[in-house]
């Protein structure tokens, strides 16, 4: 924390900065760095909002506001979310931070140059901050005092409902949470939007832009049906023209914030763009995918003229859901269309409506529900979860629903006009998220060929950057199954099962104590089945239980757990399922039923072994619960230091694999809980220390041919893991939307260690 400072402008950023930035200053940072045309802008670090909780004394105040909390009861959210923004809001910034963050804005035309204020998630806590709006934005901001108080607003928004909803539900961990803030220079612009740089479903060589009047916000948002361009980079033609009615438009207001206005009417029809202005665009847009290596999701402004780059973010939707088709001809001519509009997230859909005219009506939303409403914003994203398929009047490809549902892969239809007036309540409708269409009644789907969807999935892929040593990625919770496998690792590093089990809010004693033992062992199998699904032939490495008691006691069946001073170092992991024998057997049975169902590409990944006499015995117990040990693939986290001191031993005792939980290794090596605000900047994953024991470990493995990995934090971060390939390591597993970056760097640094021996050899 002490090496990176509060403030960084772009012209010092590059994508590795992420942790520090966020997604979107590192993104800035790399595109100006290649000469896409980007407004100036400043970067008040993620460090700088640690110091920020630190020095205010607010971490633990601000987790005792929701400590407990449960996510879906929304009154208990909004109270908890409320409580915790106020701490931040109130607290008085350190007056370090506050007169740098004044002293970089001087330097923005003296202090008069009006901003936007942006939230910027970092990857490393927010594995999926591609996840359209979970922090907030302010626009036409002017001066240093409301500057400050944007900065502050944008830290809070960290707390907000939807933000700690999500990361409930994704299971992050939000006592390490951070947020950097980018202040970059307001564009007003004239027409404004989004551009995908391939099309976002398909991956096809077709560059897709939305525009429309004003700022971009209209778009993302949805508030404004927008055009509609697509260019064919084959034929570097425009071939496809929608000109909507744009009745509103998003402009600064004043002095401060922005405000919706109507657009004239000699404008609402009126074209966007120019076969020109799209071709240009799309230029830029390419750029900005060579350079990356991925497509790219790419905000837009054009004013008097002169065009802007304001943001680049990869496309994680690609791929996914291939199998959700839309109706054969057959099925839809027979069916009543009962409104039209865009298809924004394939698959077909059956269900009941629900109008939703304001947020605080989310809460009548059901499973299976039909939503329709005008547009979506970010505080219905727990809404949006629950239902079959989104429909909106307003919005395009790019807006805030289409976004969302096909991160979730529900069907969506956006920008009808009048689906809130002519669909009514309780009606049965079918949704087709595909050709925009919803008919009356329920009208079924035919069968996807499987055959089809393994040819169509062969030839949309990303084919990813071959690298010698194996990237692979980590998996939380099977939802996320579908995009880890889109961004072409090579496996699953680790697959948490202790979030399948959570999720169920009753302990594994409870389904004991009740009798409910298949329950809990088919939850669990069906489960890991995903994930196995999702990456047919590579391996998928699940870590048995390891829920520490103080997560346990917030569960049904959990009023009888142990009060641990520190949970962390207590009984959790291996540990715990030695001594607890019937937890540890429903945990094998579903893996049973997995290996007989023909899944031999799963491994057991043991947590918390600290001597390989737990390794021996925890696959006893496997053994006296019928599983042939010696044709099934058994190995353990190195996260306690005597475990990598007696790797040897361990592989002597039969381990398949290991792999580096640093998060825990760090700590426990260096005797710094991460968490405590006294010692957290001296928790260091690069300590010599740390650095040591990982060396030895990896070379130990490598001498007995054994696969030696990561799946800790330091794996997403591309210096740890230039650092790993340069010493040895086997394979690497790092969070989804680390991989393609944790790829360039391994491919990169494997090209290095080749030239270098051949300058070597060739010295000799």
């Amino acid at each position: 924390m002490k090496d990176v400072p509060n403030i960084l402008w772009l012209e010092e950023i590059r994508k590795e900065d992420i942790i520090s930035v966020g997604g979107k200053g590192a993104s800035l940072g790399e595109m100006a760095s290649i000469g896409l045309p980007v407004p100036t802008a400043f970067v008040v670090t993620a460090q700088a909002f640690r110091r920020f909780l630190v020095e205010t004394g607010l971490e633990k105040k601000l987790f005792a506001a929701y400590n407990n909390l449960d996510v879906e009861n929304n009154e208990a959210l909004e109270k908890a979310a409320e409580t915790a923004k106020a701490l931040v809001l109130k607290a008085k910034m350190p007056a370090k931070i506050r007169d740098e963050i004044k002293a970089a804005y001087r330097k923005m035309e003296n202090g008069s140059m009006i901003v936007a204020v942006r939230s910027s998630a970092t990857a490393e806590d927010l594995p999926d901050a591609s996840f359209a709006g979970q922090q907030e934005t302010y626009l036409n901001i002017r001066g240093e005092a409301a500057l400050l108080e944007a900065v502050q607003k944008c830290w809070a928004s960290l707390y907000g409902a939807r933000a700690i909803y999500y990361r409930a539900k994704q299971g992050f961990d939000d006592h390490t949470v951070n947020i950097a803030v980018v202040v970059q220079q307001l564009v007003h612009s004239e027409k404004a939007g989004v551009m995908f740089t391939s099309h976002p479903i398909t991956g096809e060589p077709l560059t897709i832009i939305e525009g429309s009047w004003g700022l971009g916000e209209a778009v993302v948002s949805g508030s404004v049906s927008p055009d509609k361009y697509v260019f064919d980079q084959r034929s570097e033609k425009v071939v496809d023209t929608l000109v909507s009615n744009k009745k509103v438009e998003i402009v600064a207001d004043g002095d401060k914030g922005t405000k919706l206005a109507d657009v004239p009417a000699d404008r609402q029809n009126k074209q966007v763009l120019s076969n020109e202005e799209v071709a240009k665009l799309a230029m830029y847009g390419k750029i900005a995918e060579n350079h990356y290596g991925i497509p790219q999701d790419v905000e837009w402004s054009i004013v008097a003229g002169t065009f802007y780059i304001l943001q680049s973010r990869p496309i994680t939707t690609i791929g996914a859901k291939k199998e959700a088709k839309g109706m054969a001809e057959g099925h839809a001519a027979s069916a009543k269309i009962l409104v039209q509009g865009q298809g924004a997230a394939p698959g077909v859909a059956s269900g009941r409506v629900v109008i939703i005219r304001d947020v605080k009506d989310t809460g009548k939303v059901k499973e299976g529900d039909i939503l329709v409403t005008r547009m979506t914003n970010p505080d219905m994203v727990p809404a949006m979860r629950k239902v079959a398929a989104i429909v909106t009047d307003e919005g395009g490809m790019t807006c805030h629903a289409a976004i969302v549902s096909r991160e979730l892969g529900t069907p969506a239809v956006v920008g009808t006009r009048t689906a809130t007036n002519v669909l009514k309540n309780d009606q049965l409708v079918t949704v087709d998220g595909e050709k925009g269409h919803i008919y009356e009644g329920a009208v079924s789907a035919p069968a996807p060929d499987a055959k089809v969807a393994a040819v169509h999935q062969a030839a949309i892929a990303h084919v990813p950057i071959i690298t010698a040593t194996s990237v692979k990625v980590n998996v939380s919770i099977p939802e996320a199954a579908a995009r880890a496998a889109a961004t072409g690792a090579d496996g699953v590093g680790l697959l948490r099962i202790e979030h399948l089990i959570l999720g169920l809010n009753k302990t594994p004693g409870w389904f004991i104590a009740n009798n409910r033992e298949e329950e809990f062992v088919r939850e669990l199998h069906d489960g890991i089945k995903i994930v196995l699904d999702a990456f047919p032939g590579k391996p998928v490495w699940v870590r048995t239980l390891d829920a520490p008691t103080d997560e346990f006691r917030n569960m049904q069946g959990g009023e009888n757990e142990p009060h641990e001073h520190n949970p962390m170092l207590g009984w959790r992991g291996i540990r715990r399922d030695l001594q607890s024998p019937d937890q540890f057997r429903l945990q094998v049975e579903s893996f049973k039923q997995l290996w007989k169902e023909g899944y031999d590409n799963l491994g057991i990944m043991f947590p918390m072994v600290s001597h390989p006499d737990q390794f021996i015995a925890a696959k006893a117990m496997m053994a006296a619960c019928g599983v042939d040990v010696d044709h099934v693939t058994l190995g353990i986290m190195i996260e306690i230091p005597s475990s990598a001191i007696m790797i040897e031993d361990f592989i002597k005792a039969g381990i398949r694999f290991a792999s580096f939980g640093t998060n825990d290794l760090i700590q426990y090596t260096l005797a710094i809980d991460r968490n405590n605000e006294n010692v957290a900047d001296m928790y260091n994953p690069q300590h010599p220390a740390v650095l040591s024991l990982i060396h030895n470990a990896i070379q130990v493995c490598r001498a007995y041919n054994v696969e030696c990995s990561i799946c800790g934090q330091a794996g997403s971060d591309p210096k740890m893991a230039t650092w790993l390939v340069e010493h040895g390591i086997t394979s690497l597993s790092a969070n989804i939307d680390a991989i393609a970056k944790i790829r360039e760097a391994v491919a990169r640094t494997e090209k290095r260690i080749i030239l270098e021996a051949a300058r070597t050899r060739d010295a000799e």
